[in-house]
């Protein structure tokens, strides 16, 4: 259930609620004059609750991009990588082999 509490509350008890938006990791919502004005919440769950926007909306744009058939293969997608970024041509080995493996298990699981 969520906490709500006045304006003046959070003026005479700013020390108790920023107690309670650090333990419970959620927001207090302040009301002015008896209406909603504000949601106050600890810094930690301000950057989690944005991180989660950034990552829906990474989700939402490789979606779009698969809709769209804005796709590659993992070799495709490591070649162009390498050939972008050849100072980390050692980690492309490595992903490499690690995507041929997978690759080829699923060639013989697939017989």
């Amino acid at each position: 259930m969520p906490k709500i509490t006045s304006s003046a509350e959070l003026r005479n008890n700013y020390n108790e609620i920023s107690s309670f938006c650090h333990e419970y990791d959620e927001p207090v919502f302040i009301t002015k004059n008896g209406k909603g004005d504000l949601a106050v919440m600890s810094i930690e769950a301000y950057e989690q609750l944005t991180a989660s926007f950034e990552l829906y909306g990474a989700l939402k744009q490789g979606l779009d991009d698969i809709e769209a058939g804005r796709t590659m293969s993992a070799e495709e997608f490591l070649a162009e990588l390498e050939a972008k970024h050849p100072e980390l041509a050692g980690e492309y080995l490595l992903l490499k082999r690690i995507t041929c493996r997978k690759k080829s298990k699923s060639l013989v699981s697939k017989k």
